[in-house]
Parts: C-alpha cells; sequence; structure tokens
C-alpha cells in the first residue's frame, strides 16, 4: 500500500492530475463561501436545522446552501436535467440511438443537450428556493433588481461547478460530479462533529457509541455490496485463421451487486427537492384551492414515515432504471456472439440476453433493497440513539466509500499503465 502511495508521487502524470483534482475542489470550497446580498444568518441557521430535508440537501452542498452561496444548488440540476434526458431515452427511439448507437460523437451531442437543460432547471430551481426562504423570513424584503441578478448569478454559479466537475472528469481522476459532492460531505464533517461536542452530555455515551458501531457496519456494508459481484463466465471458440490459432479461451463477465452506484439516491434525492419546493411557492397564490393543496403537500412532506417510505420506493426505482439505462443484456449478448463467445449451457444469442436478463434482476434487487435502506438509514439512526446533530448517515458514508473506491481503483489503473513492473 504504501509503495503505491511512494508511487503516486514518483509519477509526475499521476501526481498532476491528483493535484489537478485538489486545486479544483478548493475553488469549488472557495465559491461554497461567497454569499448572495441580502440573508439573515440567525434565521438561516433555525431554518435548515428544523427542516430534515433541506439540511440533508445542505449536506450534498457542503454547506452551500445553508451559507447561501453563489454555489447554493450545487450540482442538483445537472443531476436533474441527466435523470430527464435518460427519461426521455426510453420515450424518443432518436435519443436512445444518439446515445447507444452513434459512438462518442452521439454521446458528446447528448451531453450538450443534458448542459443546455440545465440552465433552465437551475433559474426554476434557484427562484423557488429564494421565494421560499423569502416567504419564511429568512431573507428580507428584496426588489425585483436584486431577485433576478441573485437568480442569474446562483444559475452562473451551478453552470461554474458543472464545468468544474467536468474537467475533473476529463483531465483529472474520477467523476467529476461524485467528486464534487464527496467533497461537500467532508467539508461539513468538522462542523458536524463540532456541534455535537457542544451538546455533549455524558448519559448520551451510549447513544454515540452506537452511532459508531452503526456507522462502521454500514461501512462494512457499502464495501461488501459495492465490490460484491457475480462472474459470469464466458468461453471463446478457436478460429483458424492461416497458420495461426485464435480464441478458446474462457473469461468471465462480471455483474456487480450494485450496478448502478449512487447515482439512483442522488436522483432521488433530486427528484424529492421540487415537491417541497413547488408546494412552498405555490401557498402564497390568491386561489384558495391551489394554496390549500399546497400546504397539503407541504405537511404531507414534513411527515418522516411518508418521506422515508416515498424516499425508499425511489431509490429501489432508480436503481432498476438506472441499471437497466447503462447495462442492456441484449447488446451484449450480441457483442459476444460476434466475437464468438458464448455462456456454457446457453445458446448464443436471445437465450444469452434471457440469461443475463434474470441474473442482472435478481442481483439488481438485492443491491436496490440495500440502497433503499441505506437511504433511510439517518432516520432510523437518529429514532434510535436520539442523536440529531450527526445528521450525515447512511446516504452520506455510501457516496464517500463509494467514491473512495472509485477513486482509488482509477488511481492503480494509472499506476498500472505506467509503472506495470512496480506490481
Amino acid at each position: 500500500m504504501w509503495n503505491k502511495i511512494l508511487l503516486v508521487f514518483k509519477i509526475k502524470e499521476v501526481r498532476n492530475k491528483i493535484i489537478f483534482v485538489l486545486a479544483l475542489l478548493t475553488v469549488f470550497r472557495i465559491a461554497a463561501a461567497i454569499p448572495i446580498p441580502g440573508i439573515d444568518i440567525e434565521r438561516l441557521k433555525s431554518f435548515f436545522e428544523g427542516n430534515q430535508f433541506f439540511g440533508l440537501l445542505n449536506i450534498f452542498s457542503g454547506g452551500a446552501m445553508s451559507n447561501l452561496s453563489i454555489v447554493m444548488l450545487g450540482v442538483a440540476p445537472y443531476i436533474t436535467a441527466s435523470i430527464i434526458m435518460q427519461l426521455l431515452t426510453m420515450i424518443f427511439p432518436q435519443l436512445k440511438e444518439m446515445y447507444h448507437e452513434s459512438g462518442e460523437q452521439g454521446r458528446q451531442k447528448f451531453n450538450q443537450y443534458t448542459r443546455y437543460l440545465t440552465v433552465p432547471l437551475a433559474f426554476i430551481q434557484s427562484y423557488a428556493f429564494l421565494n421560499l426562504l423569502k416567504s419564511q423570513g429568512v431573507i428580507g424584503s428584496i426588489d425585483l433588481t436584486l431577485m433576478v441578478s441573485n437568480i442569474i448569478i446562483i444559475t452562473a454559479g451551478t453552470i461554474f461547478l458543472m464545468w468544474l466537475g467536468e474537467l475533473i472528469t476529463e483531465k483529472g481522476i474520477g467523476n467529476g460530479v461524485s467528486l464534487i459532492i464527496f467533497a461537500g460531505i467532508i467539508a461539513s464533517i468538522p462542523s458536524t462533529i463540532y456541534q455535537t461536542l457542544l451538546t455533549y452530555e455524558p448519559s448520551q455515551i451510549p447513544s454515540y457509541l452506537a452511532f459508531v458501531v452503526i456507522a462502521l457496519i454500514i461501512i462494512a456494508g457499502v464495501v461488501i455490496i459495492t465490490e460484491g459481484q457475480r462472474n459470469i463466465p464466458v468461453s471463446y471458440a478457436k478460429r483458424i485463421r492461416g497458420y495461426r490459432v485464435y480464441g478458446g479461451v474462457s473469461t468471465h463477465l462480471p455483474l456487480r451487486v450494485n450496478q448502478a452506484g449512487v447515482i439512483p439516491i442522488i436522483f432521488a434525492l433530486s427528484i424529492m427537492l421540487f415537491p417541497g419546493m413547488i408546494a412552498t411557492f405555490l401557498q402564497g397564490v390568491d386561489n384558495h384551492a391551489v394554496a390549500n393543496f399546497a400546504r397539503f403537500l407541504g405537511n404531507m412532506f414534513q411527515n418522516q414515515w411518508l418521506y422515508g417510505s416515498l424516499y425508499f420506493v425511489l431509490v429501489v426505482l432508480f436503481t432498476y432504471f438506472y441499471t437497466a439505462v447503462t447495462f442492456d443484456p441484449k447488446v451484449i449478448a450480441e457483442n459476444i456472439q460476434k466475437q464468438g463467445g458464448f455462456v456454457p449451457g446457453i445458446r448464443p444469442g436471445s437465450p444469452t440476453a434471457g440469461f443475463l436478463y434474470f441474473v442482472l434482476n435478481r442481483i439488481t434487487l438485492v443491491g436496490a433493497l440495500f440502497l433503499g435502506f441505506i437511504a433511510i438509514t439517518p432516520f432510523v439512526v437518529q429514532g434510535a440513539t436520539g442523536i440529531t446533530t450527526m445528521t450525515i448517515g447512511g446516504t452520506a458514508l455510501l457516496i464517500v466509500v463509494s467514491v473512495v473506491l472509485e477513486s482509488m481503483k482509477q488511481v492503480e489503473s494509472q499506476l498500472v499503465m505506467r509503472e506495470y513492473e512496480g506490481f
């Protein structure tokens, strides 16, 4: 392990990539500390402490939302745009062909449409969120000019983070969006520990110990599920070309238990952001029926049991959806057949696709239920231990552990490419 760490600093290209990523994450943290004008800090703190959902979103923005910074929305609009575009691929065959069959150029065009969609989504979310804070008295009465300028600044901040994330993905190591969320979670840990120490009481020691034990169990479970996979054996028939014999080897196709990673939880959070914001925005309209419905919807989302159940269901559904989008058994079976391969005991073509689909559905069920349980862990832990200051629960731990594991794999692959003999 230590030899690998030393190699990271010895190899110039890998070292420069890591320094580049750290520099951009530092820029993100600086931007998260720059507030927009017209804020009542005390009311802002009490608002986020009393609203668990927005408190959780604040964790993923690295405190940028509670500071009302210029990047308060984080990468949420970009993630929402990605969700919408992925859903549209199931409705419009042209988009699906662009994403799956048009090669790198088609994917670049697809990503460009996602960027275009991010702009209006960021505009709408910033406007709704500022109106929400205004109705709660968190920000004072601001005129139209200041409101418009703040919306433009927040939208620009989201586009800036989207650009930073893509730069990290392209020129650094790891997925840029995941690393930005990871940095936001890590940045909130010191303040969380500090708030816990302020409310420390000797009688709560068993609760703190229980919290630590649960956290360790969750980390172990995340590692096991993240690394768990089902290997499907694949054999290749021998082919003779001239005087040479090709093929005749056996390998395996790895099907991961958690094929979707942390994306379903991020998707579910982004989707659940909308109803609360829309409900708060509509509560001030003149139409009594609409206002009453908005208040009913807002109160419904304050119910932890209902919120947790809906959150769980969304995570499970998005796990299946994202797995279906990113892993197509039919395409995999066709590629195996074209290369002269076959799964032992299964006929090539459609029977192989059906077999892969059957196995994938079974292992995805385990991954989906695990992700759903991880998503609602904060509610369970806070209810069991009574510790309300430690808001970092299973979701944040899942993202942190998954991003660390993925980044370690990418660093190791970079080292293997350049210093193979060292391993």
